[in-house]
């Protein structure tokens, strides 16, 4: 096994559970550190028993010369961080979102492309054990041809309390949380051709929307309806798993609360339970999302040593961030936004 030594930017609320992720990847290990406040950097390298802390980017990325770098920070610093790291020729993975808007993501990728420097954004949702043994079920043919679908994630849960710099976004569930839910949708459904999408700002002291409801019409036929709700006050918090019902010609698939997968024909119904690995680092109230952090990680590392595809592309994170803007575009005119194949 080829090691990898991994440096991150960013000592922020992520970080605590990217790092000792990355140090599950057998061959994997984080070898520096960077925040620009010097006592985040240099708590987070003792956290994690890591040697090099810094401050300057650059500087850390000619001193340690990493054989990629991971980039957890805030969207707004991503390009610049980016470009960076493509400028080092160092390879390069990035928190979604990938960026505020499609032009800055798109010259992002062009310019890691022109430099032929791969880069990743790290989008774990798809890697959830549940959601990964429903594309099976999908594509082993169960259920027949899906016709209809719903995606729920619906919670409570105070995420502004890890998360306080959530309430000053102006973009807020559609590019926190969404961008996680269209990559899954796209990694199970492929690409939409139509998007309808309404939003509410329900929580106090807020400056985004925390509710979105969207309706997408899938190339494949599927009608696809997605909600997402940081306030929706319900009988049993969920937060933070996702739901999903795909009504199929021959039968139908559900992942259930408590990471139960099932199928039925209309008649007899098949469950397995598909629950995380516990991890002694990871919060057990995002257990489902750290472990998938994990198994997001063994993909990306297996493609930085050339034995797999990275599934999480930079490029192919181009696609899911157009229906995030489409989403939102749509909400903002009230029309329906037709996306170009």
């Amino acid at each position: 096994m080829v090691p990898l030594r991994i440096a991150v930017i960013g000592c922020g609320f992520w970080s605590r559970f990217q790092i000792p992720a990355w140090h599950e990847v057998e061959g994997v290990t984080c070898v520096a550190v960077c925040d620009q406040d010097e006592e985040k950097s240099r708590s987070t390298a003792a956290r994690f028993n890591i040697q090099g802390y810094h401050q300057d980017p650059r500087k850390m990325l000619e001193i340690v010369r990493p054989d990629a770098v991971d980039i957890v920070t805030d969207p707004a610093t991503h390009q610049e961080l980016v470009d960076l790291a493509a400028s080092c020729g160092i390879p390069v993975i990035c928190q979604k979102p990938m960026a505020k808007n499609l032009g800055t993501a798109e010259s992002m990728v062009r310019n890691c492309a022109d430099r032929s420097v791969p880069f990743f954004v790290h989008e774990n949702w798809r890697w959830q054990k549940p959601i990964r043994q429903f594309s099976h079920i999908l594509n082993s043919g169960i259920i027949g041809k899906p016709f209809r679908a719903r995606i729920d994630f619906n919670c409570n849960f105070p995420v502004f309390v890890n998360q306080p710099s959530l309430r000053a976004e102006p973009e807020l569930i559609l590019a926190d949380l969404g961008v996680h839910l269209f990559d899954a949708i796209r990694f199970l459904f492929g690409e939409a051709a139509l998007v309808t999408c309404h939003t509410n700002q329900v929580s106090p002291g807020i400056a985004g929307e925390d509710v979105a409801t969207v309706l997408l019409k899938m190339r494949t036929g599927v009608t696809l309806v997605c909600s997402v709700s940081f306030a929706s006050k319900l009988e049993s918090e969920q937060f933070p798993q996702t739901l999903i019902l795909v009504e199929g010609s021959e039968g139908s698939a559900e992942i259930a609360p408590d990471y139960w997968v099932k199928t039925t024909n209309g008649k007899e119904v098949k469950a397995n339970r598909f629950p995380p690995t516990g991890y002694s680092w990871a919060d057990p109230n995002y257990a489902i999302v750290h472990d998938s952090i994990v198994e997001c990680h063994r993909n990306l590392a297996a493609a930085l040593r050339g034995m797999a595809k990275g599934e999480t592309s930079a490029a192919d994170n181009l696609l899911t961030l157009k229906l995030v803007f489409a989403a939102y575009e749509s909400a903002r005119s009230q029309q329906t936004i037709h996306l170009q194949p």
